[in-house]
This record gives structure tokens, sequence and C-alpha cells, in this order.
């Protein structure tokens, strides 16, 4: 039997895709040990390669604001699931695991975050993730000034429905497309690593 595939159109092949998207790929298969499928499937349009990943990493790799890695990755996790996308749940539960220390808080958070072992400022802010995930036309004055009561500015606002809102987009291509987890992601941050 053979393995399943990681999309439903076309994975292009390393060799063939342009140099730029090549060597991105090659370091973060050198960082990871393996190649996050996400990688593979998206390639198979290059400007939009490029175009998500420029704003992907504009989000999460900020150095700027007062969100950790954590909370961008508990952002991720916690409405990728109420957006039923297996890919991101599984992908950026395992790099929540990982930044968090907690191996149970990627599971608490993707079912239900209210009863996960987190602090009331990471609840507030998942509480304004998923009203942005579901109901986005009610945000109002309230929301902005129980964030704020938990010490989030403006600029932590605007981050919290960035990042909701591109994983929006991304979790709804990733289910078009059927885009498989990789099978390394289930386990990382669960168990410690062995050398």
């Amino acid at each position: 039997m053979s393995a399943p595939s990681i999309s439903r159109f076309p994975v292009p092949e390393l060799q063939d895709l342009p140099d730029d998207i090549r060597e991105l790929i090659l370091a973060v298969q050198e960082k990871a040990g393996f190649v996050p499928n996400v990688f593979l499937t998206l390639a198979h349009r290059p400007a939009e390669f490029r175009a998500f990943f420029a704003y992907h990493d504009a989000l999460m790799l900020k150095e700027t604001g007062s969100l950790s890695k954590a909370d961008r990755e508990m952002i991720v996790t916690a409405t990728s699931a109420r957006n039923h996308c297996l890919y991101c749940v599984v992908a950026h539960g395992a790099l929540l695991r990982i930044y968090a220390k907690q191996p149970l808080v990627a599971d608490q958070v993707a079912v239900n975050h209210l009863k996960a072992d987190i602090p009331p400022r990471q609840k507030a802010m998942l509480d304004f993730a998923i009203k942005v995930c579901e109901r986005s036309h009610e945000v109002n004055d309230d929301d902005y000034a129980g964030l704020r009561r938990h010490g989030f500015d403006d600029e932590d606002i605007w981050d919290i429905a960035a990042i909701t809102a591109f994983f929006g987009l991304s979790n709804r291509m990733a289910n078009v497309i059927s885009m498989r987890p990789n099978e390394e992601f289930f386990l990382m941050g669960r168990v410690p690593r062995t050398k």
C-alpha cells in the first residue's frame, strides 16, 4: 500500500523549484530534520508561496510586542481547531508544545481553551482570537478594553487579529487541498528528545 498523497494538487519535485524556494525549503529541512508538507504543497504556485511565507514570517517571527512565540502558536492552534484544520492543529500544536515546554497544552487548547491549563491572560487572548475567527463583525470596544486589562496594547491586538485572519486563509487552503500533516509533528514536544 502506498503512502497517501500530501495534497490533492501536484507536488513539485525539489529540483524543479525556483532557486529561492528550493533554498528556503532546504534551510527548513536542515533546521527541522524534515520538510514540513506545507512548504512542498504551497510550492505548487511559487508566487503565492513567496507571498504566503513573507506574511507568515512577518507575523510569526517578529520580535516586537508582548506576544511570545508560544502565544502566537497558541492562537494558531486554537483557531485552526475551530476551522477544523488538521494540518495546522497538528503542526502548530507541535510548535506550541515545544515553545511552551508543556506536552499537554496544545491538545487542551485545541479542544477547549477555557479548560486548558493556561493563565487568564492567555484565555483572554484566545477568547478574542476565537471571536475574530468566528464573529469578527461583532468585535467592539469591550473586546479591546478586556484585552487591555490583561496588558495587551493596540499593536498586540492587531497581532492577535492578523494571526487569526492569516491562518483562517491557511486553514481553508489546507482543507481544500487535503494537506496532510507530517508524521514527525505528532510526537514533537510530547516526549523528551533523545540525543
